[in-house]
């Protein structure tokens, strides 16, 4: 049941995609968050922080914030930080990048992708070109966002994640 009621939050009635940043919070369970904070602050008391606990901090900063402009962004880049430090992975590097430029600075996050891609490491990965994409477009760089977002559109998996992108292309 939880997870069919978290599907439905993420996806509009027609199958969408639905972001984070564009998710109806008031809609989110505030005990089962409330729930999972205490286990976490419990997790730390013990001072042996790893990956686990690093990714639950992370989610804790984006469930505990009433909506996106409030998220604590800066913070969510340095707990992406250790995080790369003690599993590091290419993916977890593609979230600190975002997070590195939702913290106010897409230039450096942009650079983060783009390390990224020059790496080749997360190639044929459509969440690479899809960051990029949406970085691209926050900054205001339109012809750039939609070469990147027909590169993602060509590497989605599934028809939701294709109809997002498509979305945002025609949005450009």
């Amino acid at each position: 049941m939880l997870l069919h009621e978290a599907r439905r939050a993420t996806r509009t009635a027609d199958g969408v995609l639905v972001t984070l940043e564009n998710q109806d919070r008031s809609r989110w369970d505030r005990a089962l968050i409330a729930e999972g904070v205490a286990t976490l602050d419990e997790a730390l008391e013990f001072h042996r922080t790893g990956p686990y606990q690093l990714q639950a901090a992370i989610a804790a900063c984006h469930a505990t914030a009433p909506d996106t402009a409030s998220t604590d962004w800066p913070q969510i880049a340095t707990l992406y930080a250790e995080l790369a430090r003690l599993a590091p992975s290419p993916v977890v590097e593609l979230n600190r990048a975002v997070a590195v430029a939702m913290a106010d600075d897409i230039p450096a996050g942009l650079a983060l992708v783009d390390e990224l891609t020059a790496s080749h490491q997360l190639e044929g990965y459509h969440l690479l070109p899809a960051t990029r994409a949406d970085l691209l477009r926050r900054a205001e760089r339109a012809a750039e966002a939609k070469e990147a977002y027909q590169e993602a559109l060509k590497l989605a998996p599934t028809e939701a994640e294709r109809r997002y992108l498509t979305m945002r292309l025609g949005e450009l």
